[in-house]
């Protein structure tokens, strides 16, 4: 009998820890974050001595943002995979009301953790033209940026995850603003910029 409700007893445990959510079980992050900064890059000549093509370089935008993991684990130096979710709002290019809603998941492997390191999305010259009518970038295309960072599934603790240009995370909920999927965000391995500064970035996650 005792060794029955001995069983039971470990049955039970093993039932538990199975339904234990998988915050409780996963490794603990928290993020320090800074805010996104915006920046005009143009359209670099890659042509060399391959091929002169005549070409006027055009405006991209950059939204880049800074960030250092922290693990509960010290033993722990790299992240295997973190996800940034982007959120970008600029006014209506169809003239409605509001403002609408971009957005961009981008995957990025092997993060070293302790270290500062960048993420970033980008705008291409036909979306700036799309948004504002012009080729050049104007500072007040964008109206807000931010985000969502989860670390190997987990999300960071304390709501260190989130972050924003201005105003409160969470802004790209509320129903005052309107998804538009026309116009797409790049990360940056989808710009002629994949090549450039390469040190400084998140590496992204391709398909194999």
């Amino acid at each position: 009998m005792k060794q029955t409700n001995f069983l039971k007893t470990i049955a039970a445990m093993i039932v538990g820890v199975l339904l234990m959510p998988n915050s409780l079980m996963a490794q603990k992050y928290a993020l320090d974050l800074s805010k996104p900064k915006i920046e005009k890059l143009t359209s670099p000549d890659l042509g060399g001595s391959i091929a002169r093509k005549s070409f006027k370089p055009k405006d991209w935008l950059e939204v880049e943002l800074k960030m250092n993991i922290k693990a509960q684990n010290r033993k722990e130096k790299f992240a295997d995979k973190v996800t940034v979710k982007w959120y970008i709002a600029v006014k209506n290019p169809e003239g409605g009301k509001g403002l609408i809603l971009l957005e961009k998941e981008v995957t990025h492997v092997n993060v070293p953790i302790g270290e500062d390191i960048y993420v970033s999305v980008y705008f291409s010259p036909s979306a700036i033209k799309r948004i504002t009518g012009r080729d050049s970038f104007s500072k007040g295309m964008i109206e807000n940026a931010a985000g969502v960072i989860v670390v190997n599934g987990v999300t960071p603790s304390k709501k260190t995850g989130m972050f924003t240009m201005k105003g409160k995370a969470g802004w790209w909920n509320k129903g005052s603003i309107t998804r538009y999927d026309k116009i797409p965000l790049r990360n940056k391995d989808e710009t002629p910029f994949k090549i450039f500064w390469y040190d400084r970035y998140a590496e992204i996650e391709t398909k194999r």
